[in-house]
C-alpha cells in the first residue's frame, strides 16, 4: 500500500490519519447528534425527535460542558472511527459519517467555507428548533421525521 497523499487539507484525508485535534475539528456543530431517539422496541427502527440533551446550548447547538459531559450525560455517545461509519442514526450531512463514506465535506462546512455560522445560515442546524429534555416530557411526543424524508400515504392518490 501506498502512502497517504496529505497535500490536500486534512479534512480530505482518510478519517484513520487524522490526529485527535483534526478529528475533533471535521465536527460542523451542528448539535444533531446530540437530539435524543426513540428506538421501537420490537422492529429495532430508530425515530428522530426534537429533544436536544440538557448540555446542548439550544441557541448556538454546542455543548456547555463538552470536555466533561460524560460526568453528568454518561450515554453521551463518542464517535469514533470504529462507529462513524455504522450509526444509521447519523444525519446525512455529519462529517464524521460522509468523510466515512468518502465523501466530501458541504460547502457550507466551516472547514470548507472558513465560517462557523454557515452551518446555522444553511439550515443545517438545530439551534432554535428543538426543546430541552429538561421540559420536553414523554420523548415519543416528540417524534420528528428526519429531513427528506416523508411519511408515504396508503394507497394511490386520487385524481381531481
Amino acid at each position: 500500500m501506498g502512502e497517504v497523499n496529505r497535500d490536500g487539507p486534512f479534512w480530505e484525508w482518510p478519517l484513520d490519519k487524522l490526529d485527535r485535534g483534526q478529528w475533533e475539528a471535521l465536527c460542523d456543530g451542528c448539535g444533531q447528534c446530540c437530539l435524543h431517539k426513540v428506538e421501537d422496541a420490537d422492529t429495532g427502527e430508530i425515530f428522530h425527535t426534537n429533544v436536544a440533551c440538557k448540555l446542548l446550548d439550544l441557541k448556538t447547538a454546542r455543548c456547555t460542558d463538552y470536555a466533561n459531559r460524560r460526568k453528568f450525560v454518561p450515554d453521551c455517545l463518542t464517535l469514533t472511527l470504529r462507529n462513524a461509519a455504522s450509526l444509521d442514526w447519523l444525519p446525512p450531512s455529519c462529517a464524521y459519517r460522509l468523510r466515512a463514506e468518502g465523501q466530501p465535506l458541504p460547502e457550507w462546512h466551516y472547514l470548507v467555507c472558513g465560517d462557523r455560522e454557515a452551518v446555522h445560515r444553511a439550515g443545517m442546524s438545530v439551534a432554535g428548533k428543538v426543546i430541552s429534555e429538561t421540559v420536553a416530557g414523554p420523548l415519543d411526543h416528540h417524534i420528528v421525521w428526519p429531513y427528506g424524508e416523508e411519511e408515504e400515504e396508503d394507497g394511490e392518490e386520487e385524481d381531481g
